[in-house]
């Protein structure tokens, strides 16, 4: 609760150590609207290496595919939901940007991140990454009575792995969870970049939930806040000038 509370006073409780210069992750976030099934917000959570984060909502649509079970834009869609929140970046921060990773726990679409490169500006690399709980799938144990240390990835391929963001934590001497640790699946759909590099970012972002007084949480601050950001801008839908900065959706 303090450290909420300083953080939205506008302080910086911490910082990523491993934080790279020019290199920001934006989460995809989508909502159902209650009223009608068919339709959903779409928006895009922005995170910074300084911290700071970034909310900028996109366009209502019938995102969603109940065949799929899955949340897709169109190209159009994606490119107004990335270039919206690059000008929202350039106008609260303005440095150049290196990188951007974009991370969803639905397949991003090979239209749908046509869209995002259009909205990229030149010299900037793009990169897709899907990242959800592999909840009914791998599981890792080691001999004896504790759990999968936090931080194990276990590397699939050149572009995909399991990263254990939960498990046993040796600075505190315990496992804070209820179940046999569940690993994130991580894949990198579009774009370059180094599986290993991608892992370790997932996990730095573990640690940047400011509303939280946990050493380190089970998913990274881009997807999950997802649902959380969603429903605040769903229910208010008269607001016609959302506030972008993320301290006001913790």
């Amino acid at each position: 609760m303090t450290t909420a509370l300083y953080y939205k006073a506008g302080g910086k409780p911490w910082r990523l150590a491993g934080a790279r210069d020019g290199v920001c992750y934006l989460g995809i976030a989508f909502r159902m609207v209650e009223e009608n099934k068919s339709t959903a917000c779409c928006a895009a959570q922005m995170f910074l290496d300084s911290g700071d984060g970034i909310v900028f909502l996109g366009d209502y649509g019938p995102w969603y595919s109940p065949e799929k079970k899955q949340f897709q834009l169109n190209a159009k869609a994606a490119f107004k939901l990335l270039d919206g929140i690059l000008r929202t970046y350039k106008d609260l921060d303005g440095r150049p940007l290196k990188e951007v990773f974009l991370h969803s726990r639905s397949n991003i679409s090979a239209e749908e991140f046509a869209g995002y490169e259009r909205a990229c500006p030149p010299g900037v690399k793009l990169v897709g990454v899907r990242i959800r709980q592999e909840r009914r799938g791998f599981r890792l144990f080691r001999p004896g009575t504790r759990p999968v240390l936090r931080g194990t990835f276990l590397r699939d391929s050149d572009r995909s792995g399991f990263l254990w963001a939960n498990g046993f934590k040796p600075r505190l001497m315990t496992y804070d969870g209820w179940e046999v640790p569940v690993p994130l699946r991580i894949d990198i759909q579009h774009g370059e970049a180094e599986i290993v590099q991608v892992a370790q970012d997932v996990l730095s972002l573990t640690k940047l939930n400011y509303n939280t007084c946990k050493l380190g949480e089970s998913r990274p601050v881009t997807v999950h806040f997802s649902d959380a950001v969603g429903e605040i801008l769903v229910n208010n839908p008269l607001t016609k000038s959302p506030q972008h900065s993320f301290k006001y959706y913790i």
